[in-house]
């Protein structure tokens, strides 16, 4: 997960640098699109709305992702990935609390089949390993930074284009990635030309492109199916590794599947919900 030894050496790639450059290269290929594609009028955006992509992309974005791969350092992918997609839950109760959902059976047992699914497809409960509580404690914490960072987004693209929304949150973890490891130290790191192209493509491939569709998906759901629906994440990773790499998937992994993808079908099925009356 952290080492380029598949294309070049056996260089350790960290977390910081994973997160760091997949964000970097992702907004300088964005940045160069939109300013091609729209003018430099499309990068106006008001201050308080700049306010709020900057905190979605430092405390969301930006720490989704490094305690993510710092979890997956310290424990399993199965459980860091089980941990994180606990969002749905806390988006519910931040939506149902806020006022902005009611509380449902049919959302309630869509959180709960997705991460039931989750849990089967990944092989969380045939593991037999011991949990980490370093590695958890920190999924943990990704699982907010995750729901905080769905629950904010949702509400910028509402008001702006997507894709500018989605520039200027990439742009604040760039940022804050280079006050963290700054360039002259991430030069410092000798990568080959071949590391850097895996950096590059596994920038395109795993954030430019998914962010795209997801920042898009935001502008037409709300907070909880928008993460219900990213919950297909681990089930599409199930089946490209049986696809390419000839994995096997067992009947818990396919029951796994098929509970994820009933979650998310009850979450966009299940109606939009009505607003509160508000009290008076």
């Amino acid at each position: 997960m952290f080492q380029g030894s598949l294309f070049a050496g056996r260089a350790l790639i960290s977390p910081v640098v994973l997160s760091q450059t997949r964000t970097s290269f992702a907004v300088l290929v964005l940045a160069v699109f939109l300013s091609v594609r729209y003018g430099w009028e499309f990068f106006r955006i008001g201050r308080q709305d700049l306010a709020v992509c900057a905190a979605v992309g430092t405390l969301g974005l930006a720490g989704s992702n490094f305690l993510y791969y710092f979890a997956i350092q310290h424990s399993t992918v199965a459980i860091a990935i089980t941990l994180q997609y606990t969002a749905p839950v806390w988006v519910l109760m931040w939506m149902v609390l806020g006022g902005r959902e009611r509380l449902s059976m049919v959302r309630v047992g869509s959180v709960v089949l997705a991460m039931v699914g989750i849990a089967l497809t990944i092989g969380l409960f045939r593991l037999g390993a011991v949990l980490n509580f370093l590695g958890a404690g920190a999924a943990m914490v990704a699982s907010f930074s995750f729901a905080f960072y769905n629950i904010g987004a949702q509400r910028l693209v509402s008001r702006h284009h997507q894709l500018r929304i989605m520039l200027y949150v990439l742009l604040s973890a760039t940022v804050f990635w280079f006050v963290i490891d700054p360039p002259w130290r991430l030069a410092a790191q000798h990568y080959s030309a071949a590391q850097w192209g895996f950096l590059f493509l596994f920038a395109c491939c795993s954030t430019l492109l998914p962010y795209v569709f997801f920042f898009s998906g935001l502008k037409y759901l709300d907070p909880t199916r928008a993460v219900i629906a990213s919950c297909l994440e681990p089930v599409f990773a199930v089946l490209f590794a049986a696809a390419f790499i000839h994995e096997s998937v067992g009947w818990l992994q396919v029951l796994g599947i098929a509970a994820v993808l009933a979650g998310t079908v009850m979450a966009q099925l299940g109606g939009k919900e009505q607003p509160l009356p508000e009290v008076a």
